[in-house]
């Protein structure tokens, strides 16, 4: 208990929100790299989800291949990046794209997939083409199953991100890094409550929003008539 006051004292203390370590510079330095890696890994997976999702055609290999990007460890990728292409923000932000994709392109074949065919061919019949039908019907329908793949991923990333100041100057992950490496355990605990407040913080907001859009969606269905019992004719003269 006596470590969590220590952490809070930390927080609590001016110097810890000013100059160019201050926790607010740190804050939006690791917001503006998951936003990089969010961005950048969308761009590659929902065009491949889309595909697959309305085609149907090489789903087996990208789940396989989603599969092992997974199974790759990312401390592990981070330095071997950091090795090849040097101390700096270039290799986090690569190998949190691996980490960001596989969870974005799950989510997007499978919303895609998932529409209903019978909506799909009542589309085509109405003389929508294969772009049109993407946008105009699955896209819309498969939206709140896509932001649970995006939800999930940046969720992942904003907790991994951390591990950017492995190798750079950078993010919330600095505190943990720096409190480790002199035995400032406060500081260290402050830094991972950061991150996990953050990572809260976004979470309900993405939530709240793929709430909204799952309800916009939604069919609103007729509701039943009730049923009035009429007269009996029952022995009726």
């Amino acid at each position: 208990m006596s470590m969590f006051l220590e952490a809070f004292t930390w927080l609590a203390d001016s110097a810890a929100w000013m100059g160019a370590t201050s926790i607010g510079h740190r804050l939006g330095q690791h917001l503006i790299i998951t936003m990089i890696v969010v961005g950048i890994a969308a761009a590659i997976a929902l065009p491949v989800g889309i595909a697959i999702g309305h085609t149907g055609r090489g789903r087996g290999f990208v789940i396989a291949a989603a599969g092992a990007a997974r199974a790759v460890p990312t401390l592990g990728l981070l330095t071997i990046l950091a090795l090849a292409m040097g101390i700096g923000i270039t290799a986090p932000i690569v190998a949190l794209i691996v980490l960001a994709v596989p969870p974005l392109l799950a989510g997007t074949y499978a919303g895609i997939e998932n529409v209903e065919r019978t909506t799909i061919d009542a589309a085509r019949a109405a003389g929508m083409n294969e772009f049109q039908i993407i946008v105009h019907v699955e896209l819309p329908l498969a939206a709140h199953v896509i932001l649970g793949g995006f939800r999930s991923a940046t969720l992942q990333v904003i907790a991994t991100a951390t591990l950017a100041a492995y190798v750079s100057d950078s993010g919330l992950g600095r505190y943990i890094f720096a409190g480790l490496k002199s035995r400032d355990y406060p500081q260290m605990l402050a830094g991972a409550l950061l991150v996990a407040a953050l990572a809260i913080l976004i979470d309900l907001g993405l939530s709240v929003l793929q709430r909204m859009v799952r309800r916009s969606v939604e069919p609103r269905m007729p509701r039943p008539r009730s049923r009035v019992a009429g007269p009996s004719l029952k022995g009726a003269s």
